[in-house]
């Protein structure tokens, strides 16, 4: 109705305008052109110094299985998955657009990167416990547990 009334009054509905993405006031486009040394000076403490000391050669090769699986994929497709145990690796903004399943002692939980996450671990992407559910009754359980019955 109220876009109706818009239109044949002659003023033009107001378009939703998005949230530019900054990292610590870096928008996107200058972030994936930074070196790994400008990367390291926005990064917390931690990375700044796992970055210091130098990425390992597994970590190496998923950056590098990321950017062939998203050179493969056709145009305005998602790259393939990409599964991976490093569950220690640092989100970088060369990564984003990916798909990565996360090995969580289990399963792999896929994950697509997407800006927000650059600098997190892959690890906080996949949970690897269920938490627990205080309050109700299971085996272990004091009196509670006696009334289930065992299947």
């Amino acid at each position: 109705m109220a876009d109706a009334a818009a239109t044949t009054s002659g003023v033009t509905p107001r378009r939703k305008t998005f949230r530019k993405f900054s990292y610590r006031g870096v928008d996107l486009q200058q972030l994936l052109d930074l070196s790994p040394e400008d990367l390291s000076l926005l990064v917390h403490s931690r990375a700044r110094r796992r970055f210091k000391r130098g990425l390992k050669q597994q970590h190496l090769n998923l950056i590098k299985k990321l950017k062939k699986a998203r050179t493969e994929a056709p145009a305005g497709e998602k790259p393939a998955l990409v599964k991976t145990h490093l569950r220690n690796m640092i989100v970088l903004p060369q990564m984003i657009g990916s798909i990565i399943g996360i090995y969580n002692g289990k399963a792999f939980n896929q994950v697509e990167i997407k800006p927000e996450m650059v600098g997190f671990y892959l690890a906080e992407f996949a949970i690897s416990y269920t938490p627990v559910r205080h309050g109700r009754p299971s085996i272990g359980a004091t009196r509670s547990s006696r009334f289930i019955p065992r299947k």
